[in-house]
């Protein structure tokens, strides 16, 4: 018997923070438990865009907040010390309004998010706490949720030493008393964690790597993620921090076939068996996303739409190839389809050039391939066969920062490239053009 399911309640595009949705990444649990639990250090998560980078930092929040079911969900239990550090956490997702450090500690120190926001743990000087609540109650493990500091029905607005004309300063006013203050009533917790995310879009991130090594201590943590192939693709002064870094640097790398087809298995159970894939289908989706979990909800949640569409609860490949269709011909995810055609620019020649580069083999080494680099001259020949003449003036279009940019160029490696967006990538390669 066919029953209407709700795509949403087993996939999703956005960032994971449900620690029953989080799907594999052993390797990198184990890696967060042990930055969490040292004293001293920053927490840097980078990779390649759809990685599920964001995810993980939400999950190292949760950890950070005594929420352990990822850890017995990964069977990681014999990691955890006997007495796990805690944390008060802040997350912050930066944006590429944010122009410098100035700013940046401008914004943490005026954001009144009830849920991840500084100032929500920052007393209102001489007030005692009269009104607050947690995130989910009866949690333990989720964070603190303050609502008002001070007398009740009264909006805090003046807080702990805020001095005017000295953001740098305040911010270390405010971040030094969350602990000490918040102990006095909630259980001890041993300091205070700040999630930066989308930290790679600062416009300019000189001396963040100097000042945020400055404010760390045995009270406050900072822990940074963002899109970058190596930690200075991801913090220009990144040399200054390096004592820090030495237990906190992890390398957020594509998903194994293994847990990419995890992510179906959990989706089943999310929609309580309703709704099931069958085998063949959960591993050609797997080889189609590349492990890049973004990708594999995507198709999922499409394949869900397409099955309501036809009656039926079960996943096979001939829906599957329904939507294979719809990818070729661009009618499947709008996103994506946009900045395809951003990019071609209503030329074939360009997009069979996009094609072929999108296709390009790369024969090195597991970690060399993971920069994904593309190289013009590998795709000559193909194109002349197939009638592409003057390659090099369809190219820039691909690289202007108005049209994406789709390609970067790869410093100090002649001709070549790599895909802003690896996700895109696996997109072009289903979205072949007629010749091809």
């Amino acid at each position: 018997m066919f029953t209407f399911m709700n795509p949403e309640v087993g996939f999703t595009s956005d960032v994971i923070k449900d620690p029953n949705r989080f799907v594999g990444r052993a390797d990198l649990v184990s890696e967060a438990i042990a930055a969490l639990n040292s004293s001293l250090g920053l927490i840097a998560i980078y990779g390649k865009r759809g990685v599920g980078k964001s995810s993980l930092t939400r999950q190292i929040q949760a950890l950070a907040n005594g929420d352990y079911e990822l850890v017995r969900r990964a069977g990681l239990n014999h990691l955890l010390p006997k007495t796990p550090r805690s944390y008060y956490t802040v997350y912050y997702q930066c944006d590429s309004m944010i122009s410098g450090a100035n700013d940046l500690i401008t914004r943490l120190c005026n954001d009144t998010n009830e849920e991840d926001g500084l100032l929500r743990l920052v007393p209102d000087k001489g007030k005692a706490l009269t009104e607050f609540s947690r995130t989910s109650e009866g949690s333990v493990g989720l964070d603190l949720k303050v609502l008002n500091w001070g007398a009740k029905g009264q909006e805090a607005a003046k807080y702990t030493n805020a001095i005017p004309g000295d953001i740098i300063q305040t911010f270390r006013n405010f971040a030094s008393s969350v602990v000490d203050n918040n102990n006095r009533i909630f259980r001890k917790r041993d300091a205070l964690l700040i999630l930066l995310d989308e930290f790679d879009v600062i416009k300019d991130k000189s001396g963040l790597g100097s000042l945020i090594k400055s404010l760390s201590s045995d009270k406050v943590k900072f822990g940074i993620c963002g899109i970058g192939q190596d930690l200075s693709g991801l913090i220009s002064d990144h040399g200054s921090i390096g004592r820090l870094i030495e237990q906190g640097s992890i390398f957020v790398k594509p998903m194994s076939r293994n847990e990419t087809e995890e992510i179906f298995n959990v989706a089943t159970k999310l929609f309580s068996n309703t709704v099931t894939f069958s085998k063949e289908c959960i591993g050609e989706i797997s080889d189609l996303c590349e492990g890049y979990p973004y990708f594999a909800q995507l198709i999922g949640k499409s394949c869900v739409n397409e099955a309501n569409t036809l009656g039926t609860n079960h996943v096979d490949i001939k829906i599957l190839k329904i939507i294979k269709n719809k990818m070729l011909s661009g009618q499947a995810f709008p996103s994506l389809e946009e900045t395809y055609q951003r990019a071609i620019g209503q030329s074939e020649d360009r997009a069979m050039l996009l094609a072929l580069l999108a296709e390009q083999k790369d024969n090195r080494a597991e970690y060399d391939a993971q920069l994904g680099q593309v190289f013009l001259a590998k795709s000559r020949s193909s194109a002349q066969e197939l009638g592409v003449e003057y390659m090099d003036q369809l190219l820039p279009r691909l690289i202007e920062e108005r049209y994406g940019p789709i390609l970067v160029k790869v410093p100090d490696t002649r001709g070549s490239y790599e895909f802003a967006d690896p996700v895109f990538r696996a997109y072009v390669k289903l979205r072949r053009p007629g010749r091809l």
